[in-house]
């Protein structure tokens, strides 16, 4: 073990060797391996995203430098420090604690084997239950070829969480994931899998955090959500990542026939952030939620794509994207509502709003539609504005200091997205870091 630590300390960058390396390092059978270096030549082959492809045409990762970054970390011992400690508690059905590519800490309610639940940690689903693993590991939700950057990513995934909800199974409690970088110059892939099936339940939080340091690091997430018929899944994700990061992250869900997705996607962090999030209605009466709060200062980019897919008729989709910025940060959202041939009675709104709240920040809107069925309702909307001088007078003429009025008025602004997350805990974390940034 220690000659292989050895060895993963001197790579640099992204290469063959730099895969192998990495399964030497977590001992993984021959069969991981194979399809690890499957997904390197994969990547090889597939081209480099261009500023003439729709989806990064307005995004510049020029500055990223892979070739510099060590292609994983395993963390130095101790605690994950700020990123949760693991324990249970009693808000809490399972919590999963990951330390740069090393898992720190695990904890699960005997509830959830009795019901057999399975919750763990990528490495222990490999061992443990291998064949549920590569049934479902980037085979139908993010296939390993969807490209360039999840090619890599599955060549290079590092712990990360498995569920498998069994069938009328349910799970009300939160399955908690927290993941921190600490190793300066490094890449982290968190990979978060998901399997929900007939009529089963859950609710999934995933944390990612580091402190901002002074070298350029990398962070690659996928996330897979299966829910089969009539499954219902609650997903958070809360990305809080120092602003030396470079995060990319994809996210795909699969919704079989009256499945119920609500998700939420909190970006915070990061010094460039680029998501792609999309959900598959393929069941009829399937219902997708998607909530998305960002809040961007300094020199921050965030850049969020969304999917709306209608492959099957009778099915609803709901999406709602508020941001906020400050400084010089920018934004850029583009949304698509997609119908396709046959997908009569959809119901598909999307909404995208923002708050410029200084004269050197900016935000791009881009909603489309493409819709190929003659019997749906669809709807869009976005809109850019300022805080409205009127607003600030009519606070400040009632004793509120002008940062205090501003403040409340961006609270407002994001309310009625917060009012739709049911938990408390995950309100007031969002209540204190909008507060947090206005201040800055």
């Amino acid at each position: 073990m220690s000659a292989t630590l050895t060895r993963e300390a001197a790579l640099t960058g992204f290469s063959r060797e730099a895969v192998e390396a990495l399964s030497d390092w977590k001992q993984e059978p021959d069969w991981v391996r194979e399809a690890r270096l499957a997904a390197w030549d994969i990547y090889e082959q597939l081209p480099a995203p261009k500023r003439s492809d729709e989806e990064w045409r307005r995004t510049d990762t020029r500055t990223l430098k892979l070739d510099v970054l060590r292609p994983f970390a395993a963390a130095n011992g101790g605690s994950a420090a700020g990123a949760g400690d693991g324990s249970l508690g009693a808000a809490n059905a399972g919590v999963v604690v990951q330390r740069d590519a090393t898992i720190a800490d695990f904890s699960a309610s005997p509830e959830l084997a009795a019901q057999g639940v399975i919750f763990c940690d990528l490495d222990t689903a490999v061992r443990e239950h291998g064949d549920l693993f590569r049934h479902y590991f980037m085979t139908e939700a993010v296939p390993v070829d969807f490209g360039k950057f999840e090619a890599l990513h599955a060549a290079f995934w590092q712990g990360g969480i498995f569920l498998y909800v069994p069938k009328n199974a349910r799970v009300e409690l939160p399955l908690r994931s927290f993941v921190q970088a600490t190793e300066p110059g490094s890449a982290l892939f968190t990979h978060t899998l998901a399997v929900i099936e007939q009529g089963a339940e859950a609710f999934v939080v995933d944390s990612y955090s580091s402190e901002t340091q002074e070298r350029q690091a990398f962070t690659s997430g996928v996330v897979e959500l299966i829910l089969r018929d009539d499954a219902k899944l609650r997903y958070v994700q809360v990305q809080d990542w120092g602003r030396h990061t470079w995060n990319i992250m994809t996210e795909r869900a699969i919704l079989g026939r009256d499945a119920t997705l609500n998700s939420l996607h909190v970006t915070l962090g990061a010094k460039f952030s680029k998501s792609s999030i999309g959900s598959h209605l393929r069941g009829e009466n399937s219902l997708a939620e998607m909530l998305g709060i960002y809040f961007g200062d300094g020199d921050q980019f965030f850049d969020h794509h969304t999917w709306q897919l209608h492959e099957s008729p009778h099915a609803t989709s709901d999406l709602e994207f508020k941001g906020a910025l400050k400084g010089t940060a920018r934004s850029v959202y583009s949304g698509l509502i997609k119908v396709f041939e046959g997908a009569q009675k959809t119901d598909a709104y999307q909404q995208n709003r923002n708050l410029v709240l200084s004269r050197g920040a900016r935000a791009d809107s881009i909603p489309n539609l493409e819709i190929k069925a003659n019997d749906v309702r669809c709807t869009h909307g976005a809109t850019i504005s300022q805080v409205e001088a009127e607003h600030l007078f009519y606070l400040q003429a009632r004793g509120i200091e002008r940062s205090e009025a501003q403040k409340l008025i961006v609270e407002g602004f994001f309310r009625p997205v917060i009012d739709r997350i049911p938990d408390e805990e995950i309100q007031g974390f969002l209540e204190s870091a909008i507060a947090r940034k206005v201040g800055i």
